[in-house]
């Protein structure tokens, strides 16, 4: 479930389309803070369980980069025990791209912008 600043991932209904996948349940939270050195950086926080392991992890990207979140999102939920295949970013992909317009107006960003290598990760 998307709102601004906010995605729900979680497959705890046990739907049959989901039968197979781990039991998880994740928010994905992000906002735009102001760093006065590096200027303005995406603020994400992933909070979730897989198979009834809690976790909560806190990241920043970026400007630049930032558009780049569905993957650093999957890796620290693998990381976590959720496999990169039921990434809870990519799984409804109309609500992901709801979550990119989002973050590119919050950053005021526009499409050809340079990207700074030394930010890739």
């Amino acid at each position: 479930m998307f709102t601004p600043g906010h995605l729900h991932r979680s497959n705890l209904d046990r739907s049959e389309s989901l039968r197979l996948a781990l039991p998880f349940s994740i928010d994905f939270y992000y906002e735009v803070r102001q760093d006065p050195q590096e200027g303005p950086m995406l603020h994400m926080r992933l909070i979730g369980e897989v198979q009834d392991r809690h976790f909560e992890e806190e990241f920043e990207l970026h400007r630049d980069v930032a558009f780049n979140f569905a993957s650093v999102a999957t890796r620290i939920a693998a990381k976590h025990g959720l496999p990169p295949s039921a990434s809870p970013i990519m799984r409804s992909h109309d609500e992901y791209d709801k979550v990119f317009a989002d973050i590119r107006q919050q950053l005021h960003a526009t499409s050809g912008e340079p990207v700074n290598l030394d930010h890739i990760s």
